[in-house]
Parts: structure tokens; C-alpha cells; sequence
């Protein structure tokens, strides 16, 4: 059988990788499973300057997943060097880092920087973050700004660029055409669903930040359904497919909506062996249907 695909250049030879953010870099996985298995390792990442992270409360659970307001904390990008790379350099798969910010010149700076280094096969923008020049305006929520941040990274790296978008948007074909023409070789989607919790006997929100990202199987139809959208948008973009991937028959489905590999998050915080299930599981499923090639199955909804 035939596992392997390509992400704008990126090859994998497997289709399965991991939610940035979910992961780290791996280190606490190692004891579980064999790194060097997946696809690919797509890392929490990095901002321009170290970043503290929300106030507590950051993390509550909901109904079939959970609510996180982490705020991105993180080393800022040489302490990400200097911290984080040699670990995710030895582990012998491609390494696809994230990169946040509040400025698109601070996201221009970080991927310039880190291309200076080695063992980095490419960049996932993590545009969820409020644009400061912007009155505070959501990079990924406007086709405008979504142009202006990929463009100014696609100038300053020749290395794969990822543009991870939000289903927080009326359309979010828009905002990933905006991401092509601006430069960026491929799509990741979706990244979390605003949500909130409110607890009734102080009468006040579980997180610091009163609202957070939501994710889980409970977002899993919703991003199965975005990545149809932008698929049969035919953009010409292969497709990260993430949200509430918990085994081989969810990945399958993000597959056969259009996606051409997917990866795993909240799974990893309930069963640290999550992404190697989901594989071998994709491995079970290809040999029971005689599926000799894994890209035979993307896009391959039969739809009425």
C-alpha cells in the first residue's frame, strides 16, 4: 500500500500529523509511540518575542470536548530555537513549525528568521490572532488581512507555507482564496470554534478569558463540512483536515471530503497513542477496501 502524500512539496509518508499546540514537540509522546511513524510533526510553535499566555482559568471540558484559552504562550522564536528545533530536528520526519503574532511584520520576521535554520520543512500561520495595527481585528477572519500577513511571509521564505484558517467566518472560501493568491501552498482547517461556559453557581465564565477556542469531536461535522466547502472551491491548495479527529474513520472522512492529510489535537490529551491509532487504523481500513494508493481516497465523497 501507498501512504504517502504531498503537501505543497512537503512529502509524508503517511497522511497522519498533529494539531499544532496539542503536541509540543513531542517529547512527552516519546515514551508512547514511535515518533519517527508519522507523516509529520507540526509544532506549537513560535511568536517573534516570548508570549506569557491568558490568565488561569485556561482549560474546561464541554460536552463531547473542551474550551481552551491558553493564549498562545510559547518561548518567542530563538528561544523556540534554542529549546525546542534540536528535538524536533532528531526526530527524522518533516517539520512543519507555527508561527503567530500580532503583526504581519512580526509574522514576516519570524519565518525569515527560522528559515536561516535547518531541519524546517515549512510554516503553518496560525492566523487567529488579533491584528494590533487593526483595532484588534482577527487576521483569519477577513480576506483583506488574511492577503496582507500571507503575502508579507510568502516574501520573506521560499519554504512551504500553510495558512490555518477559522470557521469563526460567513465564508470561509473567500478567506482561503485570499490565502492563495497571496502565496500560500496550502490550507490547513479548521482551527477552533469560539465557545463558552459559564459556571452557575458563581455566575461567572470557566475561563480567565471568559471565552475560548472549542474543540473536539464536538466540531468535527463543522470541520468536515469546511473542508468540503474550500475542496470543491477547486483552489488548486492541498488540505490539512483537523477538528474532532478521534480514530481512523473520522481521519477518513476529513480524506474523502477533500482533505489530503489530517491531523490529530484534542485526541492526543485523552490517549497519548492517538495518532498512531488513527494510522494504523487508516492501514486496517485500505486493506479491507483493497486500497492500494491513500490519494485514491481523497476527495472521494460520492455525493447525491
Amino acid at each position: 500500500m501507498n501512504l504517502s502524500v504531498n503537501i505543497a512539496g512537503i512529502q509524508m509518508k503517511n497522511p497522519v500529523t498533529t494539531a499544532a499546540g496539542t503536541f509540543g514537540e513531542g517529547a512527552p509522546f516519546q515514551e508512547f509511540i514511535d515518533l519517527s511513524r508519522l507523516g509529520a510533526i507540526l509544532a506549537k510553535g513560535t511568536s517573534l518575542e516570548p508570549w506569557q499566555g491568558n490568565p488561569a482559568h485556561r482549560v474546561v471540558e464541554t460536552p463531547s470536548g473542551m474550551l481552551n484559552s491558553i493564549g498562545l504562550q510559547n518561548y518567542g522564536v530563538e528561544g523556540f530555537i534554542a529549546k525546542k528545533l534540536p528535538f524536533l530536528k532528531q526526530i527524522g520526519i518533516p517539520v512543519i513549525v507555527g508561527v503567530f503574532d500580532k503583526t504581519a511584520d512580526n509574522y514576516a520576521r519570524i519565518v525569515e528568521r527560522l528559515s536561516r535554520e535547518e531541519g524546517i520543512s515549512g510554516f503553518e500561520a496560525n492566523l487567529s490572532c488579533p491584528n494590533i495595527e487593526e483595532g484588534g481585528k482577527t487576521f483569519c477572519d477577513y480576506p483583506e488581512l488574511m492577503f496582507e500577513v500571507v503575502k508579507k511571509m510568502r516574501q520573506a521564505t521560499d519554504k512551504p507555507l500553510i495558512a490555518k484558517l477559522s470557521p469563526n467566518v460567513t465564508d470561509i472560501v473567500s478567506v482561503a482564496r485570499a490565502a492563495k493568491e497571496a502565496g500560500a501552498d496550502a490550507l490547513s482547517l479548521i482551527n477552533t470554534v469560539v465557545g463558552m461556559r459559564i459556571n452557575t453557581k458563581t455566575r461567572a465564565p470557566y475561563l480567565g478569558t471568559n471565552t475560548g477556542g472549542l474543540s473536539g469531536p464536538a466540531i468535527r461535522p463543522i470541520a468536515i463540512a469546511k473542508v468540503f466547502l474550500v475542496a470543491q472551491a477547486k483552489l488548486g491548495l492541498p488540505i490539512i483536515g483537523m477538528g474532532g479527529i478521534q480514530n481512523a474513520d473520522d481521519a477518513i472522512e476529513f480524506l474523502l471530503a477533500g482533505a489530503t492529510a489530517v491531523a490529530v489535537g484534542t485526541a492526543n490529551f485523552v490517549n497519548p497513542r492517538a495518532v498512531i491509532d488513527v494510522l494504523e487504523g487508516i492501514e486496517r481500513y485500505m486493506r479491507e477496501h483493497n486500497i492500494a494508493d491513500i490519494n485514491n481516497l481523497i476527495g472521494g465523497v460520492k455525493l447525491y
